[in-house]
């Protein structure tokens, strides 16, 4: 029987965890949170000095016996909980589920943290214990009462205000803000444009490996060529004649620099970085990335048994332990030479003001274990990201690479004076460096690396060159992209809101409520999104500014570090957020929410039109109604159908009254409907049914069409629906089942057996595997 018992989260990491103990201790996980505030509204009494009401987590009551019947048999108890506020809130949890249920009674309770799960991070922590951290509690304690508070308040006035099932928290809202703001500045852009222009030249030696080149126009009659100062085609050829006219074609070399620059390798990674960084080069999901990276920390199957492979990958350091240095080091001289590690080891400083410089960066746990050692025991994710972590890891102590980079001023000369400077620059790669192992991103802690094949002919002053070719090339400005996943996190990061360990529950929640929604890996806000982030915006805007949110993160830091008290912040958000809250829901009606005026009247009853929130989406109507029934779609402009092989009426008439059939957006999609309606309640789907020209098997009168349900999914059905009302799921076979007779089989498509053909009638089991078709 152990005598010892230690509790973690999960079960892979005290699989883990119990291979570097002795038999006297016993490893068991809580399965992640066992309380947390009862669900519903009184969890956080603010007028009982914000005392927190919580309860056990009902799904998780069998972990939460299992813990209870560890303890009893127990003499001493390990809290091995992660290292950081939500892990040492987990601890005091359980401690107050053991205390309440007096299963304590002379027994010592130990807290242990450790940032790596190797044997020597786990003897050291056992080593080394201390008591629950109540400033982390507490830390953690404020962050889940503030979300609390703001949830249970700002949800249901958004339920009264704009439509039920609707949330708003703390630190979504801001990054929702964030997206919408992008959009609407991608959607008033107003594009500008401008030239500029390039000679493509060659030396006069055309024995030299790189005779060709280009160059751009760099000054033109005394004055720097900036990014608009060539706005029109005119403009463009008239300096381009010109040019010509004067150089009769010859450029001379006024000006030849060679630099050589370095480049340094970025910080190893920290979560933030680690999420950007496998978004830009893997395509991973912010969860996915941290899905991934926990199943790394707690322990992969190796032959030497469960290892953990990386450090703890919640961090905001970019701190690394002496020994993990000088097993990098040691590792890359093993593998790359001497000649590819610095001479002294790197030391990298955290950027982020509140960063726990206790933790260390994400790291591998051995360096000499290398991706390809690992190949074998990992699955695809796993590998790609534990090479990028031990790639990023080993290049912040390699040297730095090194570029000869090389610029040529060229003049056109008109006799002794200059009419325009073209200027060629290029470089190339000396010194591979840390790149030899860790290519680089266009990343801002880790820029791209300069252009290394524009490589340029040596060229001396005073020496003549042939223009071959002067182009204008015309440019338009384009606004800043989308937000994607990486650098939605690096915005967040940079405006100090959220921690490491929120960023992925942040996305998941705004993709969730569907306020946001992944087009081509950019966020793009929904209809429901746009209202929510205006009412929030208008209403509560001090709640949102970037400068409140991030000042509350610093705030939980300070009580964390043990320099504030956690109730007094309390005291001072809730009072006016409370007395706010109030003030909107009395004060404001639901149309003024839901909403918006527009400077454009109705073309029937010329009343101005407005945006309203409809029970799906957003739609232009008139003020007029319900006198005036006009509306259209915002998203698509209504449209006369004219004729297309895509219309189902060529005549773009009504069937049934003679009106114009138009586009209109309903519950599912996009459909045609009269211009007459309500008078003409006529509809068309605007979905094209194919013929499969296979018989109805039912009725033999028609043939089968592949149609789409409401909800988008195929299906197949007779062309006399509704009279005949034959329809299957499968797609249809003009071959007769050799079992039953039934005229038809189906294609079915599994995992298991690949394509099949099989009879559709549920009385027949018939089947057969389906020829391969020929390309």
């Amino acid at each position: 029987m152990s005598t010892n018992l230690v509790i973690v989260e999960s079960p892979a990491k005290a699989k883990t965890i119990k291979k570097y103990l002795t038999k006297d201790f016993s490893v068991i996980a809580s399965y992640g949170h066992v309380r947390d505030l009862i669900p519903k509204s009184g969890a956080v009494d603010p007028t009982n000095n914000f005392a927190m009401h919580y309860t056990e987590i009902t799904k998780h009551a069998k972990h939460v016996k299992a813990l209870v019947s560890a303890i009893k048999t127990a003499q001493n108890l390990y809290l091995a909980t992660d290292p950081d506020r939500e892990g040492e809130a987990i601890a005091w949890h359980i401690f107050n589920i053991f205390t309440t249920k007096k299963l304590l009674k002379n027994k010592p309770v130990y807290r242990i943290v450790f940032h790596e799960i190797t044997k020597e991070a786990i003897t050291a922590a056992i080593a080394t214990p201390r008591d629950i951290a109540m400033d982390l509690v507490n830390a953690q304690q404020a962050r889940r009462a503030l979300d609390y508070l703001v949830g249970f308040n700002l949800s249901p006035l958004l339920w009264r205000k704009v439509k039920r099932g609707l949330s708003a928290g703390r630190v979504q809202s801001p990054a929702l803000r964030m997206i919408v703001e992008r959009e609407l500045a991608i959607e008033n852009f107003v594009s500008h444009e401008y030239w500029d222009l390039s000679a493509q030249l060659q030396t006069n030696d055309t024995t030299i490996a790189t005779p060709k080149f280009t160059a751009k126009l760099h000054s033109y009659l005394g004055q720097q060529q900036t990014q608009f100062a060539i706005t029109t085609a005119d403009e463009a050829n008239s300096i381009k004649d010109h040019i010509l006219q004067v150089s009769a074609g010859v450029l001379k070399v006024s000006k030849v620099s060679k630099k050589q620059r370095q480049r340094h390798p970025a910080p190893p990674f920290i979560t933030a970085t680690l999420q950007q960084e496998a978004a830009r080069k893997l395509g991973f999901t912010a969860a996915r990335t941290m899905r991934t990276a926990q199943q790394l920390y707690e322990g992969v199957a190796t032959d030497d048994g469960l290892v953990g492979l990386i450090t703890y990958m919640r961090t905001d350091s970019v701190n690394l332990a002496v020994s993990a240095i000088a097993d990098i080091r040691k590792t890359i001289i093993d593998i790359f030479g001497q000649d590819y590690v610095t001479a002294k080891p790197r030391h990298y400083r955290t950027k982020a003001k509140n960063a726990q410089e206790a933790h260390e960066a994400i790291r591998p746990t051995a360096a000499w274990q290398t991706p390809d050692r690992l190949k074998a025991y990992l699955t695809s994710d796993q590998h790609k990201l534990y090479q990028l972590i031990w790639q990023r890891t080993i290049a912040c102590q390699m040297i730095s690479a090194t570029f000869a980079t090389v610029s040529i001023d060229l003049e056109a000369l008109d006799n002794t004076t200059v009419i325009a400077t073209f200027r060629a620059t290029g470089s190339v790669i000396k010194h591979h460096g840390f790149l030899q192992v860790y290519p680089a991103t266009n990343a801002p802690d880790n820029p791209a690396e300069p252009n290394t094949t524009s490589l340029l002919p040596p060229l001396t002053v005073d020496e003549q060159v042939t223009v071959q070719e002067l182009n204008c090339n015309q440019h338009f400005t384009e606004p800043a992209p989308r937000y994607s996943e990486a650098s939605l996190i690096e915005e967040l990061e940079k405006c100090g809101i959220g921690r490491p360990s929120t960023y992925a529950s942040i996305i998941a929640t705004l993709q969730r409520r569907a306020y946001v929604q992944l087009v081509n890996k950019r966020f793009v806000p929904t209809d429901i999104g746009r209202i929510v982030n205006r009412f929030l915006t208008q209403y509560f805007p001090k709640y949102l500014e970037y400068n409140f949110t991030a000042h509350l993160e610093d705030e939980l830091d300070a009580i964390a570090r043990g320099e504030k008290a956690w109730i007094p912040l309390l005291q001072d958000f809730w009072q006016p957020f409370k007395q706010h809250v109030d003030n909107i829901a009395t004060t404001v009606p639901r149309k003024e929410v839901t909403q918006e005026k527009l400077a454009e009247n109705c073309p029937l009853c010329n009343l101005p039109l407005m945006i309203i929130l409809g029970k799906n989406n957003r739609f232009i109507g008139c003020t007029g109604y319900p006198n005036c029934n006009y509306t259209r779609s915002l998203n698509t402009d209504t449209a006369v159908i004219a004729n297309s092989t895509e219309q189902q009426d060529p005549t773009a008439e009504c069937p049934s009254c003679g009106n114009a059939l138009i586009i209109k957006q309903g519950r599912y999609g996009k459909f045609l409907g009269c211009s007459n309606y309500p008078e003409c309640k006529h509809i068309a789907s605007l979905n094209q049914n194919i013929d499969t020209k296979v018989s109805c098997p039912e009725c033999q009168q028609a043939t089968m069409l592949q149609r789409k349900s409401r909800r988008g999914k195929i299906f197949f059905s007779c062309q006399r629906y509704p009279d005949c009302k034959y329809a299957t799921w499968q797609e249809p076979v003009a071959k007769a089942c050799p079992q039953c007779a039934w005229p038809i089989l189906t294609v079915k498509i599994t995992k298991k057996r690949g394509t099949e053909h099989v009879c559709p009638r549920s009385t027949c089991n018939f089947s057969t595997s389906a020829p391969e078709q020929n390309n």
